[in-house]
Order: C-alpha cells, then structure tokens, then sequence
C-alpha cells in the first residue's frame, strides 16, 4: 500500500485497487478490496498514511488517503535497504498438473496447457496496454521498468507453454499400468 501511496496525489482505496490492477499484478500480486482497506487502517493507526473525508456535499463521501513522511520514510529504508529482496517464489499449478502428469487424462492436460497458453497471452496484452498507458508519465518510469519486465516474462512464459506442449506431445501412449520411478513411494 505504501509503494502505491509513494506516487503523487491522494487516493481512494478504489483508486488504488485499480493502480495495483493496472501494475502491480503483473509481477507481484493484487489485494482484494477488502485487503486494502484492511491494510489502509492498518497503516493509518501506524501513522504511516493519512487519510481525509470529502465533504458533506458529495452524495458518498470518498476517504482519500496519502502517505505520510513516516510512511515515505519507513518504504525507502525498505525500497533502499541492504537486506537482499530474496529468490523469486514460483508456485505454478499448471506446472505441478503435468508433473502429475502420470495420474492425468493426456488430452485433457495438453487442453489445459493451451488454455494457459490462452490466459498468457491475454496477459501480455494487458501488460502492454498498461505499457501504453504509462508511456511518457514521468511518475511512473520505474512502473514502466517493472512494466517491461513483466511483459519480457510473459514472452518467456508463452515459450515455455509452448514448449511444454511439444514435450507433452512427444510422449509415449500412457501404459494401462504406469511404472513408478526406482524410489518412489509406493503403497506397500
């Protein structure tokens, strides 16, 4: 939340579901609404955000919240820290599916790496649509970085896909009575 808040301007948490939407899930993640909000009050009671109603005029009030030096400060010792962000964490489903391969229909597996392959490349449109919409925004030249790499991932991801359902098709018929592995457990 603060990384969203670092940026100028005061935001509601609507706003800043949409900004996380638009960038941050790419290659992070995207918190629920309710996340958000959650974490809002959180970081309020911290005194790392502020946050201000609109007024009685508007049909709803909106709270908009902004970080405060605090908050600013708390993030670069983080942003610019010398601890080491650590390893990537990869938890791939579809990955885990075809090492499952063995316990899985053949055709109905390489469906569902073609349907990956599908929601991939929608992902990659959206990233460069995202691309586009930050282009020339000074604010947002290190989102753009971040932009550009994600969008350099899901063109590595699209290979691999692809390359997993040449893989998949070059395998053997499945045997009625599949061989486990030497070592591997079994039930007895």
């Amino acid at each position: 939340m603060l990384g969203l808040l670092s940026f100028p301007g005061e935001r509601t948490g609507y706003e800043l579901k949409k900004w996380a939407d638009s960038s941050l899930r790419f290659f992070y993640w995207s918190p629920a609404l309710s996340q958000i909000y959650a974490e809002l009050r959180r970081l309020e009671t911290l005194g790392y955000v502020t946050s201000t109603r609109s007024g009685p005029e508007e049909p709803r009030t909106k709270r908009c919240y902004a970080i405060t030096g605090a908050g600013r400060r708390a993030l670069t010792a983080w942003a610019d820290g010398e601890e080491d962000a650590g390893p990537p964490v990869l938890k791939h489903p579809l990955v885990l599916r075809v090492w499952l391969g063995h316990l899985a229909d053949p055709v109905r597996l390489a469906e569902r790496v073609a349907a990956h392959v599908v929601r991939t490349q929608a992902a990659l449109d959206d990233v460069r649509q995202a691309l586009e919409r930050a282009q020339g925004v000074t604010d947002w030249a290190h989102p753009q970085v971040a932009l550009r790499w994600a969008e350099r991932q899901h063109l590595a991801e699209l290979e691999l896909a692809h390359a997993m359902l040449a893989d998949l098709d070059r395998l053997p018929p499945p045997e009625a009575e599949s061989q486990l592995p030497y070592g591997a457990p079994t039930d007895g």
